[in-house]
């Protein structure tokens, strides 16, 4: 498995809490990667937090932003992702700034399978339609 899969893993089942309180779990993928976790919300989208969170620990090239499109300007492009590769989706709208990332685990008929953070306010893995990727990348 690659290291910085093993990593992500390790983190999985890390959410949100509930009401005032933040986790400092979540806080710490944006202190880590140079974002002060204390002024920021578990709340804010951290999707793009975990996976630089994750790759940076690794260390492995990562983007340093917190806008999921970021991510399609890292690494190299593929068309035949292999376990752990970036995955980046569109959110809203194709046109928008709007966007998920994750890691890449394995696509059956018209899902795609990502193990990501701030799914369902957690780190899991969850699908999302192949109609909604944007691209792979690998990076590691």
């Amino acid at each position: 498995m690659k290291k910085h899969l093993a990593i992500a893993f390790k983190e999985y089942g890390v959410k949100e809490f509930v009401g005032q309180r933040d986790n400092p779990e979540v806080l710490k993928y944006f202190d880590e990667i140079g974002f002060n976790g204390s002024k920021l919300k578990d709340e804010t989208a951290w999707c793009s937090a975990f996976v630089n969170w994750v790759l940076k620990t690794s260390d492995a090239p990562y983007t340093g932003k917190l806008n999921a499109r970021s991510w399609l300007q890292i690494g190299k492009e593929t068309n035949c992702p292999q376990v752990g590769d970036i995955v980046v989706f569109w959110r809203g709208s194709k046109r928008s700034w709007k966007g998920h990332v994750g890691f890449f685990i394995n696509a059956i008929d018209d899902k795609i399978f990502v193990l990501g953070g701030n799914q369902n306010n957690q780190v899991k893995i969850s699908s999302y339609p192949k109609g909604r990727l944007l691209g792979y990348r690998v990076v590691a």
